[in-house]
């Protein structure tokens, strides 16, 4: 096993693999538009294809929605090491709004930056770019010593974007084909995801923790038609008044949530957690001045980084009703809705915070309202032990490739498929990402740093070099 003339190869290499990200985030897999269908499938077949040229065997499986690319290498002949899952998606956001955009979302575009070379394109960094880090290493292993050091399998999904929907089910049908019949939780299995991010663009970071997420609709429903104002107005209840009031009430003067039993199963931050944050001198305004906003804001007894790692948190992220043409129209509505959203942190239950919801929402209405509550999905929090045997592996791979020790850290996103190997392929995970905070990730303007670009592909190389010579 020659680390150093992999090494070699992707520096060598490295232009190639720009080439072939940019075909790649040149197909539109935007997945939550119908009318990408066909692209979501060839950017799912682009990917197999290439998979399939570098030693795998690759082929799409076909869900109720998006296709996932499945692929599999044994290792070198006579391999005894562990089984690494790697995941990814290959489904990008919309790239809306278009006019904001200074080069078309798919048409990639390199141009300078403060940190050198980096490539704008909707899905460069979230998640096609990061995934090619891996598969680049992948290519490397196979060209430059004759095949990957150890057994993988990839599971590349089309839907994350849009909540991974039909995940939970792939994994299900396809366990026995991933973990065989290995017994669920052995430490030497295990999963890796790069869809997260570095501490800054030098210093790298691996992700033990996820928040879980709630994502409901709620509509409240007044009078059986829109009425005159005039006629109505202070007589019958308005569900934009209300829906206001309601949604008002969910956080309490210290912006904790006030719903009963929100905080009862909730993980609380260790003593030694909170010191490590705090030592990590994240930089508060510099973060709060890139969103263009000067102070920060949250639950009170908690930093920044407290509320957004290791807090759950209630967010209403959209809201309508009534006339909102041009001009005025004096209405009454006959109903409004909000879009509602929780982050949950560990072991906080999803359908334990829907039904207290459910029950806080309806005792909160006036006569002659009543509510509908249309539950959108979730995904559980998930935490990985920090001492788990692969860490060790992943933090010596990293500080190599970067010449910087890797800080550990919690993300306040969400990746909703990590629960699901965890509870139904018994597979822990390891979240190590290149991403930057800077990345406008969902908006106009996606970027990946070539230099992260670079260093997520030395990590993968060194990281399976390392994983490789695990005991099985």
């Amino acid at each position: 096993m020659n680390t150093s003339s992999v090494l070699e190869h992707l520096e060598r290499n490295f232009d190639g693999s720009i080439s072939r990200l940019v075909e790649w985030l040149g197909i539109p897999s935007v997945s939550t538009d119908p009318a990408h269908r066909a692209e979501c499938r060839r950017a799912a077949q682009w990917l197999a294809d290439d998979l399939g040229s570098i030693g795998f065997r690759a082929e799409l499986r076909d869900t109720a929605g998006h296709p996932v690319v499945l692929a599999h290498h044994p290792g070198p002949k006579g391999y005894a090491g562990p089984h690494v899952l790697f995941y990814g998606h290959y489904d990008v956001q919309p790239p809306d709004p278009l006019e904001l955009w200074e080069s078309p979302p798919f048409e990639p575009a390199l141009v300078d930056g403060p940190h050198g070379r980096r490539l704008v394109a909707r899905g460069a960094v979230d998640d096609k770019g990061q995934v090619m880090t891996f598969v680049e290493a992948c290519r490397a292993w196979h060209q430059a010593d004759g095949g990957v050091p150890c057994r993988i399998t990839c599971v590349i999904e089309g839907e994350e974007e849009c909540g991974s929907i039909n995940m939970h089910d792939f994994l299900k049908g396809a366990r026995e084909e991933i973990v065989g019949s290995r017994a669920p939780g052995s430490p030497c299995d295990f999963a890796v995801v790069s869809d997260t991010g570095m501490w800054d663009i030098d210093t790298p970071a691996i992700t033990y923790a996820l928040r879980g997420l709630v994502y409901l609709e709620v509509f409240l429903h007044g009078p059986k038609r829109d009425l005159h104002s005039g006629l109505y107005g202070g007589c019958v209840p308005n569900p934009i008044n209300e829906l206001a009031r309601i949604l008002s009430a969910i956080h309490d003067a210290d912006r904790r949530v006030t719903i009963p039993g929100f905080y009862d199963e909730v993980l609380p931050l260790t003593g030694q957690e909170r010191a490590e944050w705090a030592a990590l001198a994240f930089d508060e305004k510099g973060f709060l001045g890139e969103a263009g906003v000067s102070e920060g804001y949250g639950e009170r007894g908690y930093t920044l980084l407290e509320r957004q790692w290791g807090r759950p948190t209630c967010d209403v992220n959209g809201i309508k009703g009534g006339y909102l043409g041009q001009g005025a129209k004096t209405v009454i509505p006959s109903s409004a809705s909000a879009k509602v959203s929780f982050r949950l942190v560990p072991d906080q239950d999803p359908k334990k915070v829907v039904e207290s919801f459910r029950k806080w929402i309806a005792s909160q209405l006036a006569p002659g309202c009543r509510v509908e509550v249309i539950d959108h999905g979730s995904g559980r929090p998930c935490l990985t032990p920090i001492d788990h045997p692969a860490m060790s592996v992943a933090r010596a791979a990293l500080h190599e490739a970067m010449g910087r020790e890797p800080v550990l850290i919690r993300s306040g996103g969400s990746i909703p498929i990590v629960e699901g190997f965890k509870s139904i392929l018994g597979l822990d995970t390891l979240l190590i990402g290149f991403g930057l905070n800077d990345d406008r990730v969902h908006s106009p303007n996606e970027k990946f740093e070539l230099k992260c670009f670079r260093a997520g592909q030395r990590s993968h190389a060194l990281l399976l070099a390392g994983l490789a010579v695990m005991s099985a």
